[in-house]
């Protein structure tokens, strides 16, 4: 009871207030140079913070409003073109006037309904290579009917990052394709920024997964102090525009004096701070390490792509549930073995030896697709994949490769081939049926010949033998003579025809095109003979040979030289004249071949389609001959075209390979 009274008693000696005041001064004092550098660098971030999503903003806006300007520009000329307007040098003019508009854009195309590409912003148009994510943007935008971005990539390794735009054109309700913009990333960045706003700030574009599509920094990099991010609405595609100002995080401290006190002040607690920091960074460091390891570990046990490392002498240290699950083998049969492996196929030992050795030597191919064996003897064909395994000092420890397993791909592949190789056969049964009559009506002139010749030599041998008289040979021979000639051209016809209709795989064969085609002449002249055409050859006596399928050339000459006669059938019979030419071309190596006609010639919104499958001028047309054509061209490394004729009618050309041991 009695410590109250004496506590109020201690707080009224004169000498306790005197240190009490000048020590809550002294705290309150230094609390004051805390809290006033501390207010003010706040206000000055908050200030740098204001000022940079404001920026930040107004450059979302020119971004947004640039490729607003470039829809409404596309929006324009697909409307134009879905309503027939435009000719095709008006489209390739308003295709450059884009391109020249928006020096963002690095080209302009238009493709068709089926992902051909018909007319482009470059002077000459250049054939797509479509990628899987083109023709997927392509596909939503046909399917949705607006359109749509890519996810921005890049077209090749080392390229600059593009975005795609595509717009889906229509022609009252029919789909007829989409006009594709093509945007570089950095062109993006180098055109909208301005100058101003790139001196102070580094200008970053991310994708979904934060990885950097291009970035724009004329001052240098950012520092991580005043940031901002604002997503670009885009449909179809996720970018990201990030800003990461230059400067630094305002001076805490204006003068050495404040700083000094301060900083004595602050000593111990920094001291406690540091090592408090560094025991949370340790643990965060081993938690996040074994999250990563669990992550990786899930992630490598759900690909369905084999993994593979081996290490300087080629002893496997690591292989994922992928890879044994490709081979057939237990981790632990593989993991620390040598070369030979169970899985390389015994008759191939060599083989895989000498690359195995050139990949220690570093000299094989990264990419090689070889045979694997299964631990129940099956057969598995591979894509290999290799790649040097380096450490993070640089330093080259092993290689690691990636193995797919390709026999879907290869069932697919061989499908295919069949699928080709019926498709030609019926179109050969297909041609045949067509010259079905005008053939019976051939044959019938030489069998008809060889009755009347035969009739009379057995006359002449009966009424020899009635009268008892010597045969005279030199009455009966014209006559045999006569009757075996036109069984040799009736063999010649079956025979031409048996030739052209049998089935067998495709082979490639030294062979000269007089050969070719002296062994169909027999069915170009039946058809020809129908119209009253008249065939001219022209085909060099030293042309060299080609390496070729016979089968598939024979092919491609009928489908050509028939579609020629039928061309002609309305046109004034003085100009029925079909001409098949050869020549040789020493600069490609190739003997090129050319079929002309005098015909009507085509229009040219029928020539856009002419080798689209399915698509026929003929009422009673399948639209599959000139596609196969282009097909056996292309399975021989040439490219089947046509050109208008100068004096009318039409010029399908294509080119073969001369065969190594060919004269020259």
């Amino acid at each position: 009871m009695n410590t109250l009274p004496l506590l109020l008693r201690r707080l009224q000696f004169p000498g306790l207030w005197r240190w009490l005041m000048p020590g809550m001064l002294v705290l309150f004092f230094l609390a004051i140079l805390l809290w006033l550098p501390w207010q003010a660098r706040q206000m000055e971030s908050n200030e740098r913070q204001e000022k940079l999503i404001a920026d930040t903003l107004w450059v979302e806006q020119t971004i947004r409003f640039q490729l607003t300007r470039n829809e409404e520009s596309l929006r324009t000329l697909g409307r134009d073109i879905g309503n027939d307007n435009l000719s095709t040098e008006q489209m390739h003019q308003r295709l450059e006037q884009l391109l020249n508009n928006g020096r963002e854009l690095a080209r302009v195309i238009r493709v068709d309904a089926l992902g051909e590409a018909i007319a482009s912003s470059d002077p000459e148009l250049h054939l797509l290579a479509p990628t899987p994510q083109f023709l997927a943007t392509a596909a939503r935008a046909r399917i949705s009917g607006n359109p749509q971005y890519s996810q921005p990539a890049a077209p090749k390794p080392g390229a600059a990052m593009t975005m795609d735009y595509h717009l889906p054109l229509y022609r009252g309700k029919t789909y007829i394709g989409s006009l594709v913009a093509t945007y570089r990333i950095d062109k993006l960045l180098d055109e909208m920024v301005p100058w101003w706003f790139a001196q102070d700030n580094q200008i970053t574009l991310l994708d979904r997964d934060d990885k950097v599509l291009a970035r724009r920094a004329a001052a240098g990099p950012g520092h991580g102090v005043y940031t901002h991010k604002r997503a670009l609405d885009l449909r179809g595609a996720s970018v990201t525009l990030v800003t990461d100002s230059i400067k630094s995080e305002p001076h805490l401290l204006p003068n050495l004096l404040v700083g000094s006190v301060i900083a004595l002040s602050l000593g111990l607690l920094w001291s406690l701070i540091a090592l408090w920091r560094d025991i949370s960074r340790r643990l965060a460091t081993e938690g996040a390490l074994r999250q990563q390891m669990s992550f990786r570990t899930a992630m490598e046990n759900s690909l369905v792509t084999g993994l593979r490392a081996r290490d300087l002498e080629g002893r496997v240290t690591y292989v994922n549930p992928a890879f044994c699950q490709i081979v057939g083998y237990p981790p632990e049969e593989l993991v620390g073995k040598l070369p030979p492996m169970p899985y390389w196929v015994p008759e191939a030992m060599d083989e895989y030896q000498q690359r195995f050795a050139g990949v220690l030597a570093g000299t094989i191919t990264p990419q090689v697709e070889t045979v694997f064996q299964r631990s129940d003897g099956a057969l598995i064909p591979v894509l290999i994949f290799e790649a040097p395994l380096v450490d993070s000092d640089g330093k080259q420890t092993g290689w690691m490769g990636s193995i797919l397993d390709i026999s879907d791909r290869k069932r697919v592949e061989e499908l295919n081939r069949q699928q080709q190789e019926k498709l030609q056969s019926n179109a050969r049964l297909a041609t045949m049926g067509e010259i079905s009559s005008i053939l019976a009506h051939e044959l019938n002139q030489p069998l008809a010949a060889i009755s009347s010749y035969t009739t009379g030599a057995l006359n002449l041998i009966e009424r020899a033998a009635v009268n008892n008289e010597a045969i005279d040979c030199s009455t009966l021979k014209p006559a045999l003579e006569q009757a075996s000639a036109q069984a040799r051209r009736a063999g010649q016809i079956i025979r031409s025809v048996h030739q052209f209709v049998k089935k067998r795989a495709p082979e490639r064969q030294e062979v000269a095109l007089q050969d070719l085609v002296e062994g169909i002449r027999a069915l170009i002249e039946l058809q020809a003979r129908k119209y009253h055409v008249v065939l001219q050859t022209s085909i060099p006596l030293d042309l060299p040979k080609v390496r070729a399928d016979s089968m598939m050339i024979e092919q491609v000459l009928l489908n050509l030289t028939r579609n020629a006669i039928e061309a002609m059938q309305d046109v004034a019979p003085g100009r029925r004249i079909l001409r098949l030419l050869a020549h040789f071309d020493a600069a490609q190596s190739q003997v090129a071949v050319a079929v002309i006609d005098q015909g009507c010639g085509m229009a040219p919104e029928l020539a856009e389609r002419l080798f689209s499958p399915f698509f026929s001028t003929k009422a009673e047309g399948m639209g599959m001959g000139l596609n196969i054509c282009r097909t056996a061209i292309e399975f021989h490394g040439g490219t089947l075209c046509h050109d208008a004729n100068p004096q009318g009618g039409t010029i399908f050309k294509f080119a073969l390979p001369v065969a190594r041991s060919g004269p020259l």
